[in-house]
């Protein structure tokens, strides 16, 4: 690459006098620009050294490259003088003059509650869905299976004893994350949530018919009556106790004195926060919650078809700015009362979405000539058609415009379906083709026939209006969604290589990572793994041509030729090198297996940042492919996926 001539290519795409300041991590240069209107898109787009662009928090982000964004940035910096920056200056250059979001605070502080517990309600949403499967009646004849099969009764009993529980203790789940959110001690929370929903109160689905029949008992607290009512169920409520406990909780520890801190700050924290959570917090935000509860029910009873193909055919629209990262919380809220509610409206929208954005970029993968683009469009399709979009949506669609639009048309029209249908979700699951197992077991059929029209509506628009645009000279918009990097060496000369896993832990695709840039698999194709330890080794013999003074990427260029990224973490770029070690310099020689550095993973979560490694094969375009190996749990030097 010749870097003076990209870094002039870059600075005439987006104006000098439009360049307020710069940065760079391992991989994209990180520019903040007065106008973003400005800019030379096509000229971006069409660049073959540039990988792909996007626009976040104010900055307006060029991939180049391991190895070659750091070498563009300085031919950048020389040529126009512009303000060099870190890039946690850069975040603070982008915000001034800007007003903070209290919107989006909440919405991201609802995200880091939240995300980590999908999984444990996931769980327990499929295995609802299945034991609704085995008692529904009317689903497979006039009888459920357990009543034509009663062999299955006690296996559906266990099947709904699991499915039960992540809901009935939710507010457990909920009071460890959201205090750990709001730092404090995860467990105190936990503690708390659990005085919340023990078993000698009125439980939280009874409280109203309790208190309308005059059976409510109550504690008499220095002449102060306070109802024992009790929160399963609660999201708002739990959620407002862990704020004053994790508030609490660091208030005595700044002003204890530490020989009694360890004693005293728990049982304060946890005696004064329980006193406000059954006189105050609890009653106060119990009305607020089934406020919200009942607002939603009214908006989809009294909205009906028309709103919910509103919210259908904006809701990929609010996939882009995060905003529905909140939705976790309204449809916990929805489902954790499902007798009331009837189940979530906020999921089958979500589905019929998401099948809308694959079909769309499937029509692209059928309408294009280029076959880089053919291969990214294939692999983001089938991920949007299992729920996971941001590999279409960034990849793809947005980039050629008009398969995004065509695909919000044809989410909206299955969305009217949706509503006219009545079709519910009664569990959390995969918002994709395979969500029909978190429908209500009556809705299934109509479930299906929505996603079909979804399915069917996005690629034919997108066919049809895509093919009269090829009639006109192709623009090569590929590019700037894959890796292009010019050959150095023709792919016969490497059969198969095996790279192995840098870190110990849980491998999953790369389409998972919460980073767009490496979920569309823009800078080349590979695997991630969520790490189980604190270091890092080499995954092939070969020479580290690029170690970050940030410390958290290594690029290394392969003894057979293949070039692979390691970045650990999203943005941890901007810890620059805190709670990372390395042990390695560019151009050491370095063998499979051996110790690169280390990172200290719980300091980068308690920082705020994902710790998830990428392993990336950076030169993906002069291979006919890099294939996982299909594993999950992988020890540190055990292969995870080959080059061909």
């Amino acid at each position: 690459m010749d870097h003076k001539k990209v870094a002039l290519e870059v600075i005439d795409a987006v104006g000098e006098d439009n360049l307020i300041a710069a940065a760079h991590c391992a991989t994209r240069l990180r520019l903040v620009l007065r106008d973003t209107s400005k800019i030379n898109q096509s000229a971006l787009d069409n660049n073959d050294d540039v990988k792909g662009t996007f626009e976040t928090n104010g900055q307006y982000q060029i991939i180049i490259g391991p190895g070659d964004v750091n070498k563009v940035y300085a031919e950048i910096v020389q040529a126009t003088g512009v303000k060099e920056a870190s890039t946690d200056d850069l975040k603070e250059i982008a915000a001034s003059g800007k007003k903070p979001n209290p919107v989006m605070a909440m919405v991201k502080a609802l995200s880091d509650i939240f995300v980590p517990l999908i999984p444990a309600l996931v769980a327990g949403g499929l295995l609802m869905a299945i034991n609704n499967v085995l008692t529904s009646q009317g689903l497979f004849g006039p009888q459920s299976v357990v009543e034509m099969f009663p062999a299955f009764t006690d296996f559906a009993s266990i099947i709904n004893l699991l499915a039960s529980a992540p809901f009935a203790f939710l507010p457990v789940l909920v009071g460890y994350s959201a205090t750990q959110r709001f730092g404090g001690n995860g467990y105190l929370g936990a503690a708390m949530a659990m005085a919340m929903v023990m078993p000698n109160l009125v439980n939280g689905y009874d409280v109203a018919n309790a208190i309308a029949e005059g059976t409510m008992p109550y504690w008499n607290i220095f002449g102060l009556q306070v109802a024992q009512a009790g929160y399963q169920g609660s999201v708002l409520p739990v959620i407002a106790v862990s704020y004053i406990l994790a508030n609490l909780e660091n208030f005595f520890h700044k002003r204890i004195p530490k020989v009694f801190d360890f004693t005293f700050t728990p049982m304060l924290a946890i005696i004064i926060t329980g006193f406000l959570t059954f006189t105050i917090v609890g009653p106060v935000m119990r009305m607020v919650s089934d406020g919200l509860t009942d607002s939603l029910v009214w908006l989809y009873t009294t909205t009906g078809a028309v709103g919910l193909g509103l919210f259908g055919t904006f809701y990929s629209s609010i996939v882009i700015t995060g905003l529905h990262q909140s939705f976790p919380a309204i449809e916990t809220t929805l489902l954790a009362d499902v007798a009331r509610t009837g189940g979530s409206f906020i999921f089958p929208i979500a589905a019929m979405a998401n099948i809308a954005q694959g079909a769309a970029t499937f029509a692209v993968f059928f309408i294009t000539k280029n076959e880089k683009q053919k291969s990214l469009a294939s692999s983001a399709g089938i991920s949007a058609m299992l729920g996971i979009t941001e590999p279409a949506i960034f990849g793809v669609n947005l980039k050629l415009k008009y398969p995004f639009v065509c695909a919000m048309i044809a989410s909206g029209i299955a969305s009217v379906f949706i509503g006219l249908l009545h079709v519910l979700a009664v569990s959390m699951g995969p918002a994709g083709i395979i969500g029909f197992i978190s429908i209500a077991a009556k809705s299934i059929p109509s479930f299906l026939i929505c996603a079909v029209i979804s399915f069917v509506v996005a690629f034919a628009l997108t066919f049809v209006y895509g093919k009269k645009k090829m009639s006109e000279p192709e623009v090569a918009v590929a590019t700037a969604t894959t890796t292009t990097v010019t050959p150095e060496a023709p792919a016969s000369t490497v059969a198969v290589e095996k790279v192995s896993s840098p870190v110990k832990g849980q491998a999953v695709a790369l389409s998972t990572v919460n980073d767009p840039v490496f979920s569309s698999e823009m800078m080349g194709k590979g695997i991630a793994v969520v790490p189980e330890s604190d270091e890092v080794f080499a995954p092939v013999d070969g020479t580290l041509t690029v170690v970050y003074d940030t410390k958290h990427a290594y690029g290394i260029e392969s003894d057979k030729g293949a070039e692979i990224l390691i970045h650990i973490g999203i943005d941890t770029v901007n810890l620059a090198g805190e709670h990372f070690t390395t042990a390695k310099q560019s151009g050491d020689q370095v063998k499979k297996g051996e110790l690169l550095g280390t990172f200290d993973r719980a300091a980068i979560k308690k920082a705020g940042y994902d710790d998830t490694v990428m392993v990336i094969v950076t030169n993906t375009a002069n291979y006919s492919d890099v294939a996982p190996l299909g594993k999950t749990g992988v020890a540190a030097g055990e292969e995870i996926f080959e080059i061909k």
